[in-house]
């Protein structure tokens, strides 16, 4: 049996607390609190330090997960809680305000870390047919050279949820399907 961490990211309001909660096997931690700031006119609560949930995988193998705050006040969280990860999954609010922008500070933020482990972005209360398109993210990654699957994501969905973390262990090991099991 094998434990594994990913980690959450995006800005304030992505679905990052909500992802964990949709996909954990055992009743998700948060540090959620009122939200204080700027922040409030976006929602009441807001993850302060981390959210943390526990995938279990048909192997017996775990995945911890580990949800970012999403203000810049707390990025000194953001090298914690990749240390010893695996991947990231970065989830962007699409309804947001630039959300091209917000991929890039990400990609910016955590480079480093994304360049010696794997990426994933999902793209999140995204209407259809609104601009940017899936292909605009894509285009952003792959003029960084940056090669991460992207897919539009409701982070209230189990399966969505899980999609994301699926092809981030794909992208990290060819060789493991949704259930952790080698194909």
């Amino acid at each position: 049996m094998s434990a594994y961490k990913l980690v959450f990211s995006g800005p304030v309001g992505s679905g990052k607390t909500t992802a964990i909660a949709a996909i954990s096997d055992v009743d998700p931690f948060t540090t959620e609190e009122v939200a204080t700031d700027e922040t409030r006119e976006l929602k009441a609560n807001t993850t302060v330090a981390m959210d943390y949930g526990m995938m279990k995988l048909d192997t017996g193998d775990r995945i911890h997960l580990y949800g970012t705050p999403g203000q810049e006040r707390f990025d000194f969280m953001w090298d914690i809680l990749t240390d010893g990860a695996i991947g990231l999954v970065l989830l962007l609010n699409h309804a947001g305000p630039e959300p091209l922008e917000q991929l890039d500070y990400y990609l910016d933020q955590f480079g480093g870390f994304i360049s010696s482990t794997g990426l994933a972005v999902g793209v999140t209360r995204r209407e259809a047919g609104t601009r940017p398109g899936l292909d605009d993210y894509q285009a952003r990654l792959a003029g960084r050279q940056i090669g991460a699957p992207v897919f539009e994501v409701d982070a209230r969905r189990p399966g969505d949820v899980a999609m994301l973390v699926q092809a981030l262990l794909y992208s990290l090991d060819p060789g493991v399907d949704a259930s952790g099991d080698e194909l």
